[in-house]
């Protein structure tokens, strides 16, 4: 089978022999406490416990009234101790409910549910109750992802098996481990949205596409599901390049992948659909990687949602503290660098990864020499260089104009660049700014909207 790919991209070291032969194990943290952040993906929720509350396993803990809410469940049983703002991954301090596990273990999962069976309505509840999110990094809620408009249908459902970014490999195994549960979530989700299947996995794990095959000829879908090698080469694992490889279509500008036809899941976000109807379990616990040349013993693990990193060292894993310079919630190219381990595992955490100096830049940014570098690197062809020169200059237009709101901060054009800038940083910044104008300009809006209605029943009162 012949590997596919995009156009661009770079090839760092994979380092994932670190972790790739250690299987996926169950772990609890040892302070027995959980910091679970209010709102994983979607509108923000707001608590529906109070401080002193019993919790049980699978009990929503947080939850909105709106389309896009997705609903927050308690990971552990035990007690509601506090109610307070946490540091979380991206330097954030959010409202977190932090909850003391029992030695109870009481359960509050759904019932079983028959997805075949079921209408479609029902199973967009089921996973909206489940509290599923896309568990590859972005968090988007996945009730609403698989509820595409009515003009947009959609003809293929890609797993997004390549896991390109370095060091990560929980992916990896839960394919080994769990082919079949893979296998039956795809099957829900093609099933939800009337399409055929492709698993994309990249060939530095061609390995495995045996055990797909046989898993999927075993549930007799050879006929509707496929397995797709694409070349290992990074960011082959965004959305836009998973497309492009696997089905040869582009992702507009500013659009979403509905509107190429398709709709892209992560191996976790599948295997916890399938959780979610045949065992009626909420999302309340995720597989990620520990790995770096700054960690003991690199690993796969299984946790509770909400489990502090820093609750797990010494215990389940140990590093080597004088010699790590950088902490990464993800993977070093697309992750946050972290001031300390003392952060929570949130549904969308797929690794932490421990870096020494040898496995990072430190240099202080020179001044760019305009190389081309980045423009030859980045595979969404935009002109990094030119975006970055007008961030620097105040120039937030100019940037759009040269492509800032398309980035994927993938973090290609920041490794090619011989003058260490930090261009991703940079990039999330000016995001940041255009996304903070837009929030003005709305609130402007409505206010305005708000003083015409005003004025509209002194009209009527006067009358």
């Amino acid at each position: 089978m012949r590997a596919k790919t995009f156009k661009g991209g770079i090839h760092p070291k994979e380092m994932k022999e670190l972790s790739n032969k250690c299987s996926i194990t169950d772990v609890f943290p040892k302070t027995k406490t959980v910091t679970i952040p209010v709102t994983m993906g979607g509108a923000p929720n707001s608590p529906v416990v109070k401080v002193g509350d019993l919790v049980a396993k699978g009990q929503i803990i947080a939850n909105g009234d709106k389309f896009m809410n997705c609903p927050v469940h308690s990971s552990v049983s035990g007690k509601v101790k506090k109610i307070q703002n946490c540091l979380v991954t991206g330097n954030q301090e959010v409202p977190c409910i932090i909850i003391e596990a029992d030695e109870e273990n009481r359960t509050q999962f759904l019932e079983p549910l028959d997805p075949f069976t079921c209408d479609q309505s029902q199973a967009l509840a089921r996973i909206k109750e489940a509290g599923i999110v896309g568990m590859g990094g972005a968090s988007f809620p996945a009730h609403v992802k698989l509820n595409p408009p009515k003009d947009k249908p959609i003809d293929y459902v890609l797993i997004n098996a390549a896991e390109c970014e370095p060091y990560l490999t929980c992916d990896e195994r839960t394919l080994q481990e769990s082919p079949e549960k893979v296998i039956d979530g795809l099957a829900i989700v093609m099933h939800l949205v009337n399409a055929k299947g492709i698993i994309a996995l990249e060939d530095n794990k061609a390995y495995i596409l045996p055990i797909l095959e046989k898993a999927i000829q075993d549930k007799n879908y050879a006929d509707k599901m496929s397995v797709c090698l694409v070349q290992t080469k990074y960011p082959q694992g965004s959305e836009k390049f998973i497309v492009s490889a696997c089905l040869n279509r582009e992702i507009p500008s500013a659009k979403l992948p509905a509107d190429a036809g398709t709709v892209i899941c992560n191996v976790g976000t599948v295997c916890a659909i399938s959780d979610a109807f045949r065992l009626g379990k909420p999302l309340v616990d995720r597989s990620l990687t520990i790995s770096g040349l700054g960690v003991e013993q690199p690993c796969n693990i299984r946790v509770p949602v909400g489990t502090l990193v820093s609750d797990l060292i010494g215990d389940v894993f140990t590093i080597k503290e004088d010699e790590i310079v950088k902490i990464i919630s993800g993977g070093p190219m697309m992750g946050f660098a972290m001031g300390s381990a003392s952060f929570p595992v949130a549904k969308g955490t797929s690794g932490v990864t421990f870096l020494t100096a040898k496995e990072t830049y430190l240099e202080e940014e020179d001044q760019c020499i305009s190389c081309g570098s980045c423009v030859a690197k980045c595979a969404m062809r935009l002109n990094p260089v030119l975006i970055v020169r007008e961030l620097k200059a105040g120039n937030i237009d100019k940037a759009k104009r040269f492509g800032l709101m398309d980035c994927i901060e993938c973090g290609c054009c920041a490794f090619v660049c011989p003058a260490h800038i930090s261009i991703v940083q940079r990039v999330r910044l000016g995001k940041a700014l255009v996304r903070q104008k837009m929030a003005e300009e709305r609130a402007k809006q409505e206010a305005a909207k708000a003083k015409e209605a005003a004025k509209e029943v002194v009209k009527g009162e006067a009358k």
